[in-house]
This record gives C-alpha cells, sequence and structure tokens, in this order.
C-alpha cells in the first residue's frame, strides 16, 4: 500500500496560496493547507486499488438475464485540471451460466475508480473490463453522465452541460436492440 505524504502535499498547498498572493498565515487560511491534504488523500484513496476486486466473490444462481444497477451516484477529480466532476453511472450486465456478482460490488467498483485523478472515460471503460474479465458475462454496457466543474468555474463556463460517456463489450457492441433495451430501462 501507497503512503500519502502529507508534509509534502501541505507544504504544495501553502506555495499555491502564496502563489496567487495570499497570507496562508491569516486566520483563515491557517490550517488549510492540513485540511486540503486530508481532502486529497480521502478523495484520491482508490488510486492504488484494483476495481476487480469486488468482482472475485461471485455467486451462481439460474439468471441468465440483465442485470442493470441505475443512478450509482459518483464523483471524481479531473485529471487535467484537479477540480471535481460529479454524475452516476448505470450499468447492466447479462450473467454468463448464471455467473452473477452482489449488486453493491458494481457500485465499489465505480466508486474505486473514480477516486483517483481520472477521465470520465477511463472510469466507463475501466469498470465495464473489470466486469468482463473477472465476470466473464455475455456482455457489459455502462453508461456515465457527469458536470464536470472544469467546464462550468471556468473555461466556458457552462454550468449544467452533462458529459454522458458509454462502453459496450460483448453482445452490447453488436446489438442495438439490447442496447436500447438497457437505455430504455435506465429512463423508467
Amino acid at each position: 500500500m501507497h503512503e500519502v505524504d502529507y508534509k509534502k502535499m501541505e507544504q504544495a498547498v501553502t506555495m499555491i496560496l502564496e502563489a496567487i498572493g495570499e497570507d496562508p498565515s491569516r486566520e483563515g487560511l491557517l490550517d488549510t493547507p492540513k485540511r486540503v491534504a486530508k481532502m486529497y488523500a480521502e478523495v484520491f484513496e482508490g488510486l492504488h486499488e484494483d476495481p476487480k476486486q469486488y468482482f472475485e466473490t461471485v455467486f451462481h444462481e439460474n439468471h441468465n438475464e440483465v442485470v442493470l444497477v441505475k443512478d450509482i451516484p459518483f464523483h471524481s477529480m479531473c485529471e487535467h485540471h484537479l477540480v471535481p466532476f460529479v454524475g452516476h453511472a448505470h450499468i447492466a450486465y447479462i450473467p454468463r451460466d448464471g455467473v452473477v456478482a452482489g449488486l453493491s460490488k458494481l457500485a465499489r467498483a465505480v466508486e474505486t475508480t473514480a477516486r483517483r485523478p481520472q477521465l470520465q472515460e477511463r472510469i466507463t471503460s475501466t469498470v465495464a473490463d473489470a466486469m468482463m474479465d473477472m465476470l466473464n458475462p455475455i456482455g457489459v454496457y455502462v453508461i456515465i453522465e457527469a458536470e464536470h466543474m472544469c467546464m462550468t468555474m471556468r473555461g466556458i463556463r457552462k454550468p449544467g452541460a452533462k458529459t454522458m460517456t458509454t462502453v459496450a463489450r460483448g453482445v452490447y457492441e453488436q446489438d442495438d436492440i439490447k442496447r436500447s433495451e438497457i437505455l430504455s430501462m435506465i429512463k423508467m
């Protein structure tokens, strides 16, 4: 396990405050470097974790139809600007030979993958690939929609704009009808 260097982060935050013309010794900012270091350690705690771990334990059920967990809330940090993006993930898969994962494991895979400097596109594909590798399902379809603070707070400044990414694996890559089925289930 990787140790977080809190001292180094505190020094970096102090330097940023000084660089923007702030006084890090003023009352309101005295403990800010410590708070930011603690927050970054928490926000990036998935950096050295593998989402595949959540699919090591499986159950054998007589179920070979769609499993969908939708509206999984998550937050991550854009690796380009280190500002948050927040949204929801929707994950569908069709088990092969009745091999299913615990439902909470899908949400845990999203959370672990999101808790690192990240791109939305990478979260989408990492979760889908982990499920394909570990569960060997007939297909996986992952949809993520999020609002990126790098578009809201800076640059174009368009609050409310959402980015959607999808990844289709297995049967969902070729079957338009099966993909449409998932999209209609998400809208329910």
